[in-house]
């Protein structure tokens, strides 16, 4: 996409979109002219073990201007998913040290670019606004820029997991990171929500 004009590419991924608690983040990671190629082995994130994408990590964040933007589970109770992820990877998007001219985005659906009726983000000025946004299926596994991003955006939540789990050790965050595995859904109808769970989704607890 650099070849027909683009100077600045925004690669963007999601993670925890389905998760029953926590934040749902996006990970961006900006491409340029001058980016050299990815450091080898990036691969989009679900591929990767959790060791590996650590491994990673610090490789990615020295190779490309990059950023993670987060919505907390109480934004997407009162937003809704898609306007949560549209929340965070606009905080990601305003992250980077210089705006790009266009987003590629994982997936079929553009859930960055704001609905004509919707005023959440009326208050951003022209300058501020979101560039033309292009989706790709499967653009984490064709695209070096996607990947690293999914990679960016799955590490900082698992991370911030990892650190709520110390607080609900009965939930078992740090080994399914707030999904909904039988660990956490047996906790959930024993125990009940807590802050940081989805609390409009239908939770055991309150279905």
């Amino acid at each position: 996409m650099l070849r027909s004009g683009v100077t600045g590419l925004a690669c963007v991924d999601e993670a925890g979109r389905g998760a029953l608690c926590g934040p749902v983040s996006v990970g961006v990671v900006l491409v340029t002219a001058d980016t050299k190629p990815a450091p080898a082995g990036v691969r989009d994130s679900k591929l990767l073990t959790p060791e590996r994408r650590m491994e990673l990590l610090p490789r990615i964040m020295l190779w490309a201007a990059h950023a993670v933007g987060m919505a907390s589970a109480g934004e997407i109770d009162e937003l809704g998913i898609v306007a949560a992820m549209r929340l965070a990877g606009h905080r990601a998007l305003s992250s980077l040290p210089v705006r790009p001219d266009q987003v590629l985005l994982d997936g079929s659906h553009d859930y960055l670019s704001e609905p004509a009726q919707s005023s959440l983000f009326a208050e951003e000025s022209a300058e501020n606004a979101m560039p033309p946004v292009v989706t790709m299926v499967k653009a984490d596994l064709r695209c070096a820029g996607v990947a690293a991003a999914s990679i960016l955006a799955k590490t900082a939540r698992d991370t911030l997991m990892i650190e709520l789990s110390e607080h609900y050790p009965e939930y078992g965050w740090a080994g399914n990171k707030g999904y909904g595995a039988p660990d956490h859904l047996d906790a959930l109808t024993r125990l009940g929500p807590t802050p940081h769970h989805r609390v409009s989704w239908s939770l055991p607890a309150l279905a």
